[in-house]
């Protein structure tokens, strides 16, 4: 190959100045740089919003959730007993978990409530992460009421953009209108009661913080007028990535009559259409890569027609087809892969500036962040820079071939 990459970078050269490459290889080069580091970002930002998603996720989310799909769940002690013998498992808790409609002064909105047992110090630290405005403790500075509603109404804490929604702020009064209501003379009636709002949280995630609201598991069960049982239990695991494993265990233990699911399963919708999104794009910038494919043939076609003398001398000194082939190869791989190099430090050294810099603001109101996430992946820049060296090899077969096949006599008759 010495003798091929020797004559194939003399031609990349132009030919008045030797000592610079010409112009149609700037440009080929070029266009292989702006394709690489295009999909280098994209693709590495993408990977960051899905990351970024994930440990929001993650941070308001069960890693497995149990629950009794048939009847009430009111042997929740009983099956964290069996659980224990789980090592991966670090955390068992139950909860209560209902939609519900809340009403304030100003308006009304759905909700979902959570019932969570606050004294776990494992619930506690998840949920003030989450706080800007109040304190866990205010949950318990409030009573249940009686009937008569002699004493203060029970707290909950709500999301801040449902705080928006609602026009309430710490203090105000809302009502829990709850669909497990009573049988009257008049029909059905559904059960309502005061709370106070204690806190307000922000987790990042518009559609959590619009339709979220925590209480005391004491207070959902009244709430929902289910005081010996629960909706289910949620599991905190020490590896979240291989959680289908945890998961299994548990459904082996638990036996049929129980509905596992992790945090995968529960938002496998949403991380199939990020990875959709993820692959589409890859596809459309490497059209990118692609036009610039199409740019080192008609380079290399040009070359071969500069060349026709040049390539009819070489044959006729008895220089074979495949080596005449592999001159031009080396061309298109030599720009493919210098293409492929540069562009693969531009786009790594944009995304390391973007994430240390943080230079792009994003407004928070729409976005769940306010700056660009960034997660650089060996295994994508690997693929794109393959993907880039394969188009521009296929972009040097036709020119190649073309110039293995030029007739040395025909070549030498219309010099």
């Amino acid at each position: 190959m010495a003798f091929e990459s020797y004559i194939g970078f003399r031609y990349l050269k132009a030919r008045r100045k030797q000592r610079f490459v010409s112009a149609s290889t700037l440009i080929s080069i070029m266009g292989v740089i702006v394709g690489v580091m295009a999909l280098i970002i994209v693709i590495s930002v993408m990977a960051g919003f899905e990351d970024e998603l994930k440990q929001r996720i993650l941070s308001v989310a069960s890693h497995v959730q149990v629950t009794q799909p048939v009847g009430r769940f009111t042997t929740h002690e009983s099956v964290i007993q069996q659980l224990k013998s789980i090592h991966t498992i670090q955390s068992t808790f139950p909860f209560v978990q209902s939609q519900v409609i809340l009403k304030s002064l100003a308006t009304v909105s759905g909700a979902s409530i959570f019932g969570l047992d606050f004294s776990n110090p494992n619930q506690r630290k998840d949920i003030e992460a989450m706080l800007v405005k109040g304190t866990i403790d205010d949950l318990f500075q409030q009573s249940i009421p009686k009937d008569d509603g002699s004493y203060q109404p029970p707290g909950l804490i709500i999301g801040q953009e449902l705080a928006k929604s609602l026009t309430v702020r710490p203090g105000d009064s809302v009502y829990v209108i709850s669909p497990r209501g009573i049988l009257s003379p008049f029909g059905h009636l559904p059960a309502m009661r005061r709370f106070q709002v204690t806190g307000i949280m922000a987790s990042g995630m518009y559609e959590f913080d619009i339709a979220t609201v925590y209480m005391r598991i004491e207070d959902a069960q009244k709430v929902m007028r289910m005081p010996d049982s629960i909706s289910g239990l949620s599991i905190k695991t020490s590896d979240i990535y291989h959680v289908g494993q945890v998961r299994q265990q548990i459904q082996n233990i638990l036996g049929d009559g129980f509905r596992v699911q992790d945090w995968i399963q529960m938002n496998q919708n949403l991380f199939s259409a990020l990875k959709l999104e993820k692959v589409t794009m890859f596809i459309i910038l490497t059209l990118i890569i692609l036009v610039a494919a199409f740019n080192i043939a008609g380079t290399l076609i040009m070359m071969v027609m500069e060349r026709t003398r040049d390539i009819a001398i070489l044959k006729a000194m008895g220089t074979q087809k495949r080596t005449i082939r592999r001159i031009f190869m080396v061309n298109g791989l030599f720009i493919g892969f210098t293409g492929t190099i540069i562009g693969s430090i531009l786009g790594i050294a944009t995304c390391l500036s973007l994430k240390k810099y943080k230079f792009i603001e994003l407004p928070g109101d729409v976005y769940y962040v306010t700056t660009l996430p960034v997660q650089i992946s060996a295994t994508d820049i690997s693929m794109i820079g393959f993907a880039a060296m394969f188009i521009c090899f296929l972009a040097t077969l036709y020119p190649a071939h073309q110039a293995a096949a030029l007739n040395p006599v025909e070549a030498f008759r219309y010099e």
